[in-house]
């Protein structure tokens, strides 16, 4: 089993997620100190990135999904913009292919353990089932999962170089396999390290 963090909703280019106060006499500092900022975990150490272009008839995605070594597993960030509002399915495909114009070159879900298909670990899911990214009605949307079962050029049945990032024109309803049930592909970005 791969336990992950699922953070949604942090606005990118802002510091941090917004701080929940406890009630002390916490001081900015000390609230920026305890909260990181979304780029935490993104400098220094093993890398790799994906740039996501429009598939399926959509003309308008794009975006890009920065991945990064963190002292509690690999972490994406994940961030779109020109999408169809609302919730759209998102994984990490098999293939690191995204030459044909509907992604399906990307093949199916990455799952090297062979689980059913659902929610974001730590259930037993796919090692690629990301959940749904929300889409506002600007166009932009924003996720954030740190996973433990992700590794980064180890060259091992889980390592996320030469895979797929993969965003679908509707939601993953999180249980159906093989997929979700989310549609087309509708972006699709392979992860390299160059």
């Amino acid at each position: 089993m791969h336990k992950s963090i699922v953070i949604f909703g942090c606005a990118l280019g802002l510091l941090g997620c917004a701080h929940k106060s406890t009630g002390g006499s916490e001081t900015a500092a000390q609230a920026a100190k305890a909260e990181p900022s979304i780029d935490a975990g993104l400098t220094g150490g093993q890398t790799a990135h994906a740039h996501l272009e429009p598939k399926s008839g959509n003309t308008t995605l794009k975006g890009h999904a920065e991945f990064a070594a963190s002292p509690v597993g690999v972490k994406l960030v994940l961030h779109v913009e020109g999408a169809p509002p609302g919730e759209h399915g998102a994984h990490i495909h098999e293939k690191g292919d995204c030459s044909d114009p509907e992604a399906k070159n990307a093949g199916g879900h990455w799952n090297p353990a062979g689980h059913q298909h659902g929610a974001p670990p730590p259930t037993s899911s796919h090692l690629g089932d990301l959940g749904n990214l929300t889409v506002g009605a600007d166009g932009t949307g924003h996720l954030e999962v740190t996973s433990e079962g992700w590794k980064l050029g180890d060259n091992s049945a889980e390592d996320l170089l030469g895979k797929a990032v993969v965003i679908h024109g509707g939601p993953d309803d999180l249980v159906s396999d093989p997929a979700g049930n989310s549609g087309p592909r509708i972006g699709c970005g392979v992860i390299h390290n160059d």
